[in-house]
């Protein structure tokens, strides 16, 4: 995401506001998309009329992750930021004091996934699925994204999904619990601003202080990593062995 356009408000009944991420065809990451991105979670999370934010996507793919086809080119500086842009894109998302529901119509592969893991309910339709593909490409995790999985997921779906690289169905992720519904794309942003509506109307500050009591350990240890250079390892994010493994996933 890049462009003002990749990001669309829209304001609904009950102090909810739907972000829907608008960089087709698959919501591809990038570092500015991602910063951008926070910033807005940011300023939504200061508007005292917003109650609850949904995060949607309009594409048959909800969001694949990076663009492994130009991520290929990626030299030191561009990895650097893409690692700034995932730690603190979502770290914005997963320490935001107000309620977040995020309506996957989708895959939500790789980094797209933790737009998911970073939000408070997850509704999900069908033919979703959920996948942690970075092993494949011969990437590890900026400590963002790892420590809001680790916490956010069970022991042995971190296992599965980290060291296989294979995604999971959405009735496996609700299952395990990573999904909380699964509805028909018909009737999935209904549910969506639906269930926000009804966070909504928690008293607000109570939620916000609930929801660090959860999440203020991880976060603190998020920021303290940022603050000491997580955002800019010195070897950068890549090694020898994610071009080529890239470049394999994609078939050229």
């Amino acid at each position: 995401m890049s462009d003002d356009n990749d990001l669309i408000r829209s304001d609904h009944p009950g102090g909810v506001v739907c972000l829907t991420l608008n960089h087709g065809p698959v919501n591809a990451l990038s570092a500015e998309g991602l910063l951008a991105f926070a910033d807005t979670i940011k300023a939504l999370e200061a508007e005292e009329a917003v109650r609850a934010i949904v995060i949607a996507s309009p594409f048959k793919v909800f969001s694949a992750g990076l663009n492994l086809k130009q991520a290929q080119g990626f030299d030191m500086t561009d990895q650097h930021a893409i690692v700034r842009g995932l730690n603190e894109g979502f770290l914005a998302l997963f320490a935001c004091a107000k309620p977040t529901v995020v309506a996957v119509n989708g895959a939500a592969i790789a980094g797209g996934l933790f737009y998911v893991l970073a939000s408070d309910y997850r509704i999900a339709v069908p033919s979703a699925s959920f996948g942690l593909a970075e092993v494949r490409v011969g990437a590890d995790f900026p400590l963002g994204p790892l420590e809001i999985a680790r916490a956010t997921l069970s022991p042995n779906d971190l296992r599965r999904l980290m060291l296989t690289g294979q995604p999971m169905s959405a009735e496996d992720a609700k299952t395990s619990g990573m999904v909380d519904r699964i509805v028909t794309p018909e009737d999935l942003m209904q549910t969506a601003l639906a269930e926000a509506a009804t966070l909504g109307q928690i008293p607000p500050r109570t939620y916000a202080s609930v929801k660090r009591q959860i999440r203020g350990d991880v976060i603190a240890l998020i920021e303290a990593g940022i603050a000491a250079g997580a955002n800019a390892p010195e070897s950068g994010w890549f090694n020898d062995e994610t071009v080529p493994a890239m470049r394999a996933m994609i078939g050229g």
